[in-house]
């Protein structure tokens, strides 16, 4: 990746649920000999009561997500691993954007004022890749991988995020942005695509550019 005028020591991908973050996140660390951060998902423990009752469980599950990704990002900034090359398949920005979508004004409001107490001054990625995709391709991809928590995620949901992402990145201007469309893309299926994907990474400038790859 030398020929990239970016100095990329941390990759970050970002998207909506179902895009193939964790996927891409694992195959660029294994690729290009980097550390892993991947999101706890797993550990929340409101997540599956979200998904079946969300007005009860949003501001539940949003303070867990805010509180896990904290200590994980502190423990991080302690050990200076943002140092050496790391890949991670979130930004800490995403908490706000699900906060957006999940919670009503009154619980909004109370999101922001805990989030604005406990957050400290984070180290940003050096480049943001986003996976845009459709909501009826990322439901397709939900329903194929048939995570339990997952059950209760359907399409208006979907819908609600992919609207909310694609209107934070539209206007998003903190890092270089590489914008890849992912419908036709399954970096699990075609590892070519991943080759692809690291050099048209090689090429980032310091704005926002796109890349989707429609060879079948």
């Amino acid at each position: 990746m030398a020929t990239s005028t970016l100095n990329l020591n941390h990759i970050a991908i970002e998207g909506g649920i179902g895009v193939g973050k964790t996927t891409l996140a694992q195959g660029l660390a294994t690729k290009l000999n980097a550390n892993l951060l991947l999101e706890d998902i797993d550990d929340n423990p409101f997540l599956e009561l979200f998904y079946q009752d969300p007005e009860r469980h949003g501001l539940s599950v949003q303070l867990s997500f805010l509180f896990s990704r904290l200590k994980q990002w502190q423990s991080l900034a302690q050990q200076d691993l943002f140092q050496s090359m790391m890949i991670s398949d979130y930004i800490f920005a995403k908490d706000r954007l699900f906060a957006m979508t999940n919670l009503s004004d009154e619980e909004f409001a109370l999101y922001n004022q805990v989030a604005q107490a406990v957050t400290f001054d984070l180290p940003k990625p050096d480049l943001v890749v986003y996976l845009q995709s459709s909501p009826e391709i990322a439901l397709k991809r939900i329903q194929q991988r048939n995570r339990t928590m997952e059950k209760g995620v359907n399409l208006d949901y979907l819908k609600q995020v992919t609207e909310t992402f694609d209107k934070f990145f539209f206007h998003y201007q903190e890092t270089p942005l590489l914008v890849v469309q992912t419908d036709r893309i399954n970096f699990a299926e075609r590892p070519e695509a991943l080759d692809m994907l690291i050099a048209r990474i090689t090429q980032m400038g310091r704005g926002t550019e796109f890349w989707a790859d429609y060879t079948d």
